[in-house]
């Protein structure tokens, strides 16, 4: 014995090795043993953590808090991010659907076959069970993410919301709303704090840790079900797969369409960053803190 515990060779090819030891046997013998001593056909699971951060936990500890003052004074949570980008065109789209014939669609996914890229930025209201997403059509940038998360203000978190002054945001450390992305902060102060008069106050999952993000489970997993297996080949099919994902829990959703162009690269000036009323908080500032408007 070598003290392997696993093989990628089928039950055919392990019944037929065995008969050439001189065992005979057959392939479902060979299946029905090894799922006796409780072998079964395994994919690699994402478990172990990778980041070996000492405030790991601390912030976890410290999100829970805020969630619950922000809960307890009925003022606004959301968890924001974005989804992973799609080509729109007649391209493969992983999932199946009950049909009588399959779908026919490009058998190479090239940028140049595609209408154009939708980009869903999604905002989640964890207390209300309600979704936004935005889509985009040009790039992920903070001061997308910021327009998104202001659109849905505008029309609709006022609506719930309307005498609150605070706002909490839950967000990952990367992509467009990254921790240390100065430009993120600009837009915050410029689009949400100083336009509505809002108290912003921000909290990042720790690296490595977005799956936690109340948003990844509970608003676009169930988005990825719903289209599943279709062919996103116009806008108007993303957006109206997003409006009718629903759970049984009563999940809600809408959708806009961001036409606008958002240019790459573009860092904060320095005027800009003199008006940025950024305290950070004591516990990780550089994971939470909370954006004054200009008054």
């Amino acid at each position: 014995m070598t003290g392997l515990r696993w093989s990628r060779r089928t039950s055919v090819k392990i019944a037929d090795l065995l008969t050439a030891y001189g065992f005979s046997i057959s392939p479902n013998t060979v299946a029905r043993l090894l799922h006796d001593m409780d072998y079964s056909l395994r994919v690699n699971r994402k478990q172990l953590p990778t980041d070996s951060s000492p405030d790991r936990n601390l912030q976890f500890d410290y999100i829970a808090d805020l969630r619950d003052r922000f809960r307890r004074h009925r003022w606004p949570i959301i968890s924001v991010d974005t989804k992973k980008r799609e080509l729109v065109g007649s391209f493969k789209n992983a999932g199946a659907t009950w049909e009588r014939s399959p779908t026919l669609v490009n058998d190479h996914d090239f940028r140049t076959d595609s209408i154009g890229i939708a980009i869903p930025f999604g905002i989640y209201d964890p207390v209300g069970n309600h979704g936004s997403v935005v889509v985009g059509v040009s790039h992920d940038t903070p001061a997308f993410a910021a327009h998104a998360i202001s659109h849905w203000w505008r029309r609709e978190g006022l609506l719930d919301y309307g005498d609150s002054r605070q706002l909490l945001i839950l967000a990952d450390t990367g992509g467009s709303n990254s921790s240390r992305k100065r430009a993120w902060k600009i837009e915050l102060q410029a689009q949400l704090a100083d336009t509505f008069g809002l108290q912003v106050t921000v909290a990042h999952y720790p690296t490595g840790a977005s799956k936690w993000n109340p948003i990844e489970h509970r608003l676009f997993s169930e988005i990825s079900k719903n289209w599943a297996g279709e062919p996103l080949d116009s806008y108007h099919k993303i957006l109206n797969f997003i409006r009718t994902t629903s759970t049984q829990s009563g999940l809600a959703v809408s959708a806009y369409l961001d036409r606008r162009h958002y240019p790459i690269g573009i860092e904060p000036t320095p005027e800009q960053l003199q008006h940025l009323r950024l305290r950070p908080h004591q516990t990780l500032p550089r994971w939470n803190y909370t954006i004054q408007p200009n008054l």
